[in-house]
């Protein structure tokens, strides 16, 4: 499958500008670009898609596995003419880091190299990453060329071209590109705050193909390589994607919740679901639905807004009431509060389905790779299933005057013991935890058969008050 990977030399150096513009110049020579990530980001894939059109998905072999990510990659690259994947930090950092992936993947690796302050020094640094020997030599990805990101001009790009012998330069980004995507404190802003204009989009896809050699990078990635031959298909006949009928899911998706891994959302179509979206910023009302699901993103920004609403904050109060089954993560977890303290020490009421609140915290943020094993069973697993996902926030549990019992054992990337996660009432289950569905297949469908029996229960009980309000009414 024809693809690249951009690596990076360090966090910082330019990937998501470079991928983004090489994304750009694609699309505009009228390739179909098929975008990827490199780990659990949220947010640059959300940046791909604004670029591409099209779903960028996360490969990540921690959390899904070497199967669920070749099969991943495969599936949605092959209606694609070519394939990009971003990496994540610097090329050889995690484990496993960009560099594995793109090995295992076959694909050849095109290096960013920030070259601020630097001259014939930038031949060092290349020669390092050319000759760096990782723990699995049998995992070296192919380094096919180098692009250097805030030169100076033109004499400056050509020191550091000449400096640099054992793979081709492919190109550049000048300095005063005046391309910047606005940072917060989880990084960039999110593609559906709309921070790339079409303006910057057609800048930056002008300087890549002034200053880069976008045709050579394009038949780079045809290369010949001979990808792992895996078990991929196992248990995802057509027959058993139809093993479930259909039930209805209102996901949260606004500017204030955004942070869904594309394949989770696959993953519960795939097991019968139907998938509509509401806005708990704007609308008043909840879809006519069986289950929610209020994914992560950035409540705390909206949390005035979101406050304001309360409408939709009673809605969700009383569905939760009902015994009517919600996942929620992340920021959705902190939305179910009593409320939210902002930045500033300023709280906002919020939908008040658990007994607690949340603060934001200045500093550090809880952030890492996740295992859990479900304690009990609930309406995402039965007791004893285990599962990955990730996690990255800011904000705290502010513990009300009712302790709180966890549903979820948790433990990091290493395997150490961490405290206890996974909250739960009536058919109401929420975590810090962003899970990715495909770490175990029996995720998705149990969410969705919960949902399901939950419908038909739920059904039962409402005729039956309908029957003792006609009675009482006679």
């Amino acid at each position: 499958m024809p693809g690249v990977v951009i690596a990076g030399t360090h966090s910082g150096c330019g990937k998501t500008t470079v991928t983004l513009g090489l994304l750009a110049a694609l699309t505009r020579k009228g390739l179909r670009v098929q975008p990827f990530k490199t780990g659990p980001d949220f947010i640059d894939p959300g940046l791909h898609r604004v670029v591409t059109g099209r779903p960028s998905r996360n490969l990540d072999i921690w959390m899904c596995g070497e199967d669920e990510v070749l099969r991943c990659f495969r599936h949605h690259a092959a209606d694609a003419d070519m394939a990009v994947v971003e990496g994540v930090m610097g090329m050889y950092d995690g484990n496993p880091a960009t560099a594995e992936l793109a090995a295992f993947l076959g694909l050849p690796v095109v290096l960013v190299v920030d070259a601020y302050g630097m001259a014939e020094s930038a031949g060092a640094v290349v020669h390092g990453f050319t000759t760096h020997k990782t723990a699995r030599n049998d995992r070296r990805p192919s380094l096919a060329g180098v692009i250097f990101n805030r030169v100076a001009s033109e004499s400056h790009f050509e020191r550091l071209k000449e400096s640099v012998r054992e793979i081709p330069v492919l190109g550049y980004l000048p300095r005063d590109l005046r391309f910047e995507i606005p940072h917060r404190h989880l990084g960039l802003m999110v593609a559906e705050e709309s921070p790339l204009a079409t303006d910057d989009i057609n800048r930056l896809a002008d300087a890549v193909m002034e200053h880069i050699d976008v045709d050579k990078i394009a038949q780079m990635s045809k290369k010949e390589v001979t990808p792992p031959i895996l078990p991929l298909e196992k248990g995802r006949s057509e027959e058993g994607l139809s093993q479930y009928s259909t039930c209805r899911i209102a996901v949260a998706y606004d500017k204030a919740f955004c942070f869904y891994y594309e394949d989770n959302l696959d993953a519960l179509r795939e097991a019968g679901a139907d998938i509509v979206t509401f806005s708990p910023v704007s609308d008043t009302t909840i879809p006519d639905a069986d289950g929610i699901y209020l994914g992560g993103g950035y409540p705390e920004l909206y949390a005035q807004e979101l406050s304001a609403n309360s409408s939709l904050r009673n809605a969700l109060h009383a569905w939760c009431v009902e015994d009517k089954p919600l996942y929620a993560e992340c920021g959705g977890m902190m939305y179910l509060s009593q409320g939210i303290y902002d930045f500033e020490g300023r709280l906002f009421p919020m939908a008040g389905v658990f007994p607690f609140q949340t603060r934001m915290k200045e500093g550090r943020a809880h952030l890492g790779y996740r295992e859990i094993e479900f304690r009990e069973d609930c309406l995402l697993a039965a007791e004893g299933l285990k599962c990955r996902g990730h996690e990255f926030h800011y904000s705290e549990i502010v513990a009300g005057s009712h302790p709180l019992t966890t549903t979820y054992a948790v433990r990091d990337r290493a395997g150490q013991d961490l405290p206890g996660e996974g909250y739960r009432t009536h058919n109401t289950l929420a975590s810090y935890i962003h899970v990715h569905f495909r770490s175990n297949p029996a995720l998705a469908g149990n969410l969705v058969q919960f949902m399901k029996e939950s419908k038909r229960v739920y059904g039962e009980h409402s005729s039956y008050r309908t029957r003792q309000s006609e009675e009482r009414r006679k």
